[in-house]
C-alpha cells in the first residue's frame, strides 16, 4: 500500500505487474483500475477539478452549488459507495444536512495495509453504521469484501449500491459496448416494463448494449439480474482502447443493476454540457429514491428493493472488478473470465 496524490486528491494505491488500484482517502471512491499494458483506466474522472469533501463549503466551491448533491459532486470519482441511501434525502433530511447517497461516499476513511491490498474503514454517524471494504489484488482482479455493521439496537431497511461510473477515453459515443444478463427492466418515472436490452423510444427502440451515438441525452433504467444465474455481472468494452472491464457479484446480495447516463445533457455547473458518463450501478435497490419511497415501493417484480439489517448485526457482500486487453466484447462471463487468464 502506498499513500499518494491522485488528481490533486489524497489517495492510497496497490498494484501488481498487471493493474493498479487507487482509492481516495475521503469518500473511499475507487478512482482507478488501470490496465498497465494499455495505460487505460475506464473509471470516470470528472472534467472539473475535484476537492476533498471535508473542505467543501458552498462559499469556497461555488461551482458545485448548494444543494443535496453538492458535497458529493465536489469529490466524486469512479466507483463511489451509496450507503445507507441510494438516491436523495427527503426534504426534511436535506434541511438537516443529509446529502445524496448518504455518508458512505463522503466521509474520511482509515486505511490498513494487508497482503496484496488494503482495508478501508469508516463510521457513518448519521446512519449508525460502521463500514469496511477489503480490497486485494490477484492478477487482473480486484477482490472486494464489504462489511456493514449496525451500531444501533434497532433493525431497519437500508440502501446499499455500488455506484460504478465509466468515462472517457474508454467511454465513446456510439462505440463502447456492454453485456448484462438482465431480464425485466423499467425506466425511471415510467410504469411500463421492457425486456433487456431494448428500451422503447416512441415507435422504435434503443439498444442499451451500446452507448448512445448522439448527444445530448440522459436517463436511468433499472434492470433485474437474471434469477436463473447465481453470479451476476456486467462487462464493458472499448473498441478504441481494446480493453474490457467488468464487475462480478452474487445475485442474492445485489439483485439490481441501474444504468445511468449523462451524455452532455446537463448544462449547469459543474457539468456545462461537457460530461460523458455511464453508471453501471449494482445494488439492493432498483431506483435512486428517498428512504420513504424505497420502503413504500417494497419490491419490484417480486424482488425486494432494499436490504434489512438487524439490530447490532452485520451484513457482508463480496464481488470483484477486473480489467484486461480485449479485441472484441466478451459475450459471456466465461469469455470475460477467460481473458483474465491470459
Amino acid at each position: 500500500m502506498t499513500e499518494t496524490q491522485f488528481h490533486g486528491r489524497r489517495a492510497f494505491q496497490a498494484e501488481n505487474d498487471l493493474i493498479r488500484l487507487t482509492v481516495t482517502a475521503e469518500g473511499g471512491h475507487i478512482a482507478e483500475i488501470l490496465d498497465k499494458s494499455t495505460g487505460v483506466n475506464p473509471l470516470w474522472l470528472p472534467p472539473w477539478q475535484t476537492a476533498e469533501m471535508t473542505e467543501w463549503t458552498p462559499e469556497k466551491y461555488p461551482i458545485f452549488g448548494n444543494d443535496v448533491e453538492s458535497k458529493l459532486l465536489a469529490g466524486i470519482m469512479g466507483h463511489n459507495l451509496c450507503l445507507d441511501l441510494f438516491g436523495p434525502p427527503s426534504e426534511d433530511e436535506g434541511k438537516a444536512g443529509v446529502f445524496a447517497h448518504a455518508e458512505g461516499g463522503l466521509v474520511p476513511y482509515e486505511f490498513e495495509a494487508v497482503p496484496d491490498g488494503f482495508i478501508a474503514r469508516c463510521v457513518l454517524e448519521d446512519s449508525q453504521l460502521s463500514f469496511s471494504r477489503e480490497l486485494r489484488l490477484e492478477g487482473r482482479r480486484v477482490h472486494v469484501r464489504e462489511t456493514v455493521e449496525n451500531l444501533s439496537r434497532l433493525g431497519r431497511p437500508i440502501g446499499w449500491t455500488q455506484h460504478v461510473t465509466l468515462g472517457p477515453p474508454f467511454l465513446e459515443n456510439g462505440k463502447t459496448e456492454f453485456r448484462v444478463p438482465a431480464t425485466q427492466s423499467r425506466a425511471i418515472g415510467e410504469t411500463t416494463d421492457f425486456a433487456w436490452p431494448f428500451l422503447p423510444q416512441g415507435e422504435s427502440a434503443r439498444d442499451l448494449r451500446v452507448f448512445p451515438a448522439e448527444s445530448p441525452s440522459s436517463g436511468y433504467t433499472a434492470h433485474l439480474m437474471d434469477p436463473a444465474i447465481d453470479r451476476s455481472y456486467w462487462v464493458g468494452w472499448s473498441p478504441t482502447s481494446n480493453v474490457a472491464i467488468g464487475y462480478v457479484w452474487n445475485r442474492e446480495e445485489f439483485p439490481w443493476l441501474g444504468i445511468w447516463e449523462e451524455n452532455r445533457g446537463r448544462t449547469h455547473t459543474p457539468w456545462l454540457g461537457r460530461t460523458l458518463t455511464r453508471g453501471m450501478e449494482f445494488g439492493v435497490s432498483p431506483f435512486p429514491e428517498t428512504r420513504q419511497q424505497m420502503i413504500e415501493r417494497g419490491s419490484l417484480y417480486g424482488v425486494p428493493g432494499y436490504k434489512w439489517i438487524g439490530g447490532k448485526s452485520t451484513l457482508t457482500a463480496t464481488y470483484y472488478a477486473a480489467i484486461a486487453p480485449a479485441r472484441s466484447i466478451p459475450d459471456s462471463l466465461a469469455e470475460f473470465e477467460g481473458l483474465l487468464q491470459r
